[in-house]
């Protein structure tokens, strides 16, 4: 999902996606592109609005191999990701990984996500805001909540925003969006879709939890320093096309200049704890459908791994 303006980014975003905003040498796009690419699959939907061009031209010599479809939602400015999964409706068909692409995080996240109808979360820290969920003993969600307030007679957890969805699970959901757009409610989240087909049985959502290595949502100026903070610096190495210089938007420029010469050219720069490309990946997109689901123990509270240093100091993030 990559269709919003992302104003809270602002002037970051005045003249660029908030997908394409770096996170030290790198873009958040990138990270995500690279990530998907190292757990083997094989095919990108973006579904763009706001400076859809930049994106265009930045995946066109950034998809790692994967085959790019588009979506443009013309409404982008006035609807919300509830509109922009619906004009998705017709073009997946396939088990997939919804992911909103304001998200940083390590590759080693996703092993758990390769397995279909799951939800990666997060236990609750200070500065966290949002969706949450309450899980059962067998770590499926119970209930969606609408931000944070209320009685915490439970544990709650926090969304991630990446899912995954069986086909069967898919269908069902685009019936329900379908609905929801038909009565006009364009401005919703999607969650709120989720929500109600959990409570009403007719969806069901295994919980992944996050906690175990590093993962930022960037929405605000404020939230991209620390997310530069929480991510080191560690190498790895791509292979840059030469003409990618002529077709990035400015912020990227000063990482394309490192490749001048003709043909390719292997250049070592800086990503946060990516493992290194291998030459084959026996994961597939398909996986998802067919593999087995394996039990991802969410941690209780009192186990909360501290992946954020001097969380008091965070506590105004989001």
């Amino acid at each position: 999902m990559a269709a919003g303006k992302g104003s809270r980014l602002y002037p970051l975003t005045r003249d660029t996606p908030k997908c394409l905003t770096m996170v030290h040498e790198a873009s958040i796009l990138e990270r995500l592109v690279i990530n998907l690419k190292k757990q083997g699959f094989k095919r990108l939907v973006v579904v763009t609005g706001y400076q859809e061009k930049c994106i265009r031209d930045f995946l066109e010599t950034r998809s790692c191999g994967m085959t790019i479809d588009y979506i443009s939602s013309p409404l982008y400015a006035t609807t919300n990701n509830i509109y922009s999964l619906w004009m998705a409706r017709d073009i997946i068909n396939e088990p997939f990984l919804l992911i909103e692409s304001d998200l940083i995080f390590d590759v080693a996240l996703l092993d758990g996500m390769c397995s279909p109808d799951r939800i990666a979360v997060g236990c609750m820290q200070p500065w966290m805001n949002g969706s949450t969920v309450t899980a059962s003993g067998s770590h499926h969600v119970k209930k969606f909540q609408s931000g944070i307030a209320g009685p915490l007679d439970e544990i709650r957890y926090k969304t991630v925003n990446i899912y995954s969805f069986s086909l069967p699970s898919w269908n069902s959901i685009k019936e329900r969006l379908g609905q929801y757009i038909s009565a006009g409610k364009v401005n919703d989240y999607y969650e709120t879709v989720f929500a109600e087909m959990v409570s009403d049985g007719s969806l069901s959502l295994e919980t992944v939890s996050f906690d175990s290595k590093r993962w930022y949502e960037i929405d605000t100026v404020s939230d991209l320093e620390k997310a530069k903070r929480l991510f080191s610096e560690d190498k790895y190495e791509t292979i840059i096309p030469y003409n990618t210089t002529s077709k990035i938007s400015g912020i990227l420029k000063p990482f394309f200049l490192t490749s001048k010469k003709q043909g390719e050219k292997v250049v070592t720069r800086s990503l946060s704890g990516l493992r290194p490309l291998t030459q084959s990946n026996p994961l597939k997109l398909k996986s998802i459908y067919q593999a087995k689901t394996l039990k991802n123990e969410v941690p209780h509270q009192h186990h909360l791994r501290e992946i954020i240093p001097d969380a008091t100091q965070l506590q105004d993030s989001n």
